[in-house]
């Protein structure tokens, strides 16, 4: 199936959601890196998908082999300078805004999500080296991750510690010289081996002797795999061996390793940031990570959106109900479909509205804006958490859309739920987004930060309806200050989820309201979708507030082995 960019949908909402005018970016640079984006991603990245998924990276005794046509058509990116977007200056990037990075990022996805993981993971170690790397380091590596020679990966689990990062037991040895040896084992290391660039930039936590235990003990190390040599070059290999590759769900395309660190003890490394800096150090990269995994629901429910209306207006099937005697039509006409594309359109802009918002806010923090910053920090997990809700469900009814057809993988369309199923696991579960918005993120600023977006909400809403939403979520924001821990944690989730629908109701009556203005077939397809999120999906979030205000009693009715019973 040919894969089309939403560039006027992107614009949009760049324009009115993200506020790219203010960040300094005119109409003819934006429709540039929109549409050449989309040029480069139809033409480069999406016809390797389905080879992606079915043959997928091979594990070599040298490494990493790729599928054919990916080394090529990632040499492609990296000449077309797509990897300097949002990169700074001063390293040989374009010092656009991150948010504008955000919408050619997910250009590259919804084309072809797995392959798309290797350019995500080297924004992150980007974003790590910028704030907590040494200006040697910066000067070393930074001009190649932002051109996209070199790639960059995040390393954090070990087999025997899964989602707790206090548990992990690899080690970093000083060498007297400064820099350390370092051993252990990282498992589910996303292209953490690959044929496609020189070098790939292994951020990776360790234990120095006689570190602290748990999350206090961690330090970073940039770990490449390749030394480089006196004038910068990759050298000799760095000790790191490919142990296996899993053998995964979905998202094919990217390899998935088991990386083993310094079998002969030749693993050398270089501390980033200070000596027991690792857990803050990497947050950086992981909040970066979690916006962008956000942004994969984004770009998997777009690619199955795309595929499901070509489906439903190709596929001729039973006359409609309201003119039985005018013969069989294409089932676009039919109620039912109808109404699950709608959905579709619908839920993929409020997810791209809600993670554009937060990508925004990310630029006027680094210019220095606080309240940006806080307001980041309340929204990442929403955007990481509903946005990746709504990539999985908007796969599943693009399968439905489909019938029968969409079981076989020949039509492709299972190849995007079998994708998008490992977003809301990876980098932080779901459910740890929501105990990180419940526990950490209502209090921020007394709960000032959250009062404040609630202000803005309340007086730019005119749906009667969103408006009890907003009343929904105040309730239980007062429920949740005065809940014990496990009350609070049992509530959660039911709670992320409504507030992420009250955010992205505000976001989609605010564009409906602006679409409303055009005549423009995209105007009034907009105008559409934004009308049924508000009067359909809206009202669906009401239900919410009775498992929001609950308490943990009803989860702990019986124990563990009863409930096996």
């Amino acid at each position: 199936m040919p894969f089309t960019a939403p560039v006027a949908e992107q614009k949009f909402v760049l324009q009115h959601i993200a506020g790219i005018a203010d960040l300094g970016v005119d109409d003819d640079i934006l429709d540039a890196v929109l549409e050449g984006a989309g040029e480069f991603a139809a033409g480069e990245w999406a016809p390797l998908a389905r080879a992606g998924d079915t043959d997928g990276p091979k594990w070599t005794d040298d490494g990493v082999k790729m599928p054919a046509g990916y080394p090529e058509a990632y040499r492609a990116y990296v000449e077309g300078g797509w990897g300097t977007i949002g990169s700074p200056e001063g390293f040989g990037g374009q010092g656009l805004p991150f948010v504008l990075s955000a919408a050619v990022l997910e250009t590259l996805g919804a084309a072809n999500m797995g392959f798309a993981l290797a350019p995500t993971l080297t924004v992150g170690a980007i974003e790590a080296l910028l704030h907590h790397g040494s200006p040697e380091q910066q000067a070393l590596y930074l001009p190649k991750l932002s051109s996209g020679e070199w790639t960059g990966t995040m390393n954090l689990t070990e087999p025997q510690a899964g989602s707790d990062v206090g548990a992990l037991r690899s080690r970093a040895t000083p060498r007297g010289d400064g820099t350390f040896t370092i051993q252990g084992t990282k498992i589910f290391i996303s292209f953490g081996d690959h044929d496609m660039a020189d070098n790939i930039v292994h951020l990776v936590l360790a234990r120095t002797p006689d570190a602290p235990a748990g999350t206090k003990g961690l330090s970073l190390f940039l770990v490449p795999k390749y030394r480089l040599d006196a004038d910068g070059n990759p050298g000799e290999p760095n000790d790191i061996r490919v142990v296996s590759i899993e053998h995964k769900m979905g998202l094919h395309a990217s390899p998935t390793c088991v990386l083993s660190f310094g079998d002969q003890g030749a693993c050398v490394g270089e501390l980033i940031g200070p000596e027991f800096g690792g857990i803050r150090a990497m947050f950086t990269m992981m909040n970066n990570a979690r916006l962008n995994v956000g942004l994969q629901g984004v770009q998997v429910a777009e690619a199955a959106t795309q595929r499901a209306i070509a489906f439903a207006r190709d596929r001729v099937q039973s006359p409609r109900a309201s003119a039985p005697g005018a013969g069989p039509v294409a089932i676009v006409e039919h109620p039912d479909v109808r109404r699950m594309l709608l959905r579709m359109k619908a839920q993929t802009m409020a997810a791209r509205a809600l993670v554009y918002l937060a990508c925004g806010q990310v630029d006027r923090a680094n210019a220095g804006d606080a309240e940006a910053k806080a307001r980041l920090d309340l929204l990442t997990p929403l955007a990481k958490a509903h946005g990746t809700d709504i990539g999985c469900e908007v796969a599943s009814i693009g399968i439905q859309v489909h019938g029968g057809m969409g079981f076989i993988e020949e039509t492709g369309a299972a190849q995007h739920y079998r994708d998008a199923r490992i977003t809301p696991i990876y980098e932080g579960t779901n459910g740890i987004q929501a105990a990180d918005l419940v526990g950490r993120k209502l209090g921020l600023d007394n709960g000032g930060v959250l009062a404040r977006l609630v202000a803005e909400m309340r007086g730019d809403v005119a749906d009667a309806g969103l408006v009890r939403l907003i009343d929904d979520c105040e309730d239980v924001v007062r429920s949740l200050m005065a809940a014990d821990a496990d009350d609070r944690l049992a509530a959660s989730y039911p709670f992320l989820t409504m507030l992420s629908i009250a955010v992205c109701g505000w976001l989609m009556e605010k564009q409906g309201r602006i679409a409303a203005e055009g005549d423009t077939p995209f105007l009034k397809m907009k105008a559409a979708a934004c009308r049924f999120y508000v009067e359909q999906i809206v009202p669906e979030a009401f239900g919410l507030k009775a498992a929001a205000t609950a308490t943990a009693d009803a989860l702990y009715a019986v124990d563990a082995e009863t409930l096996a019973a």
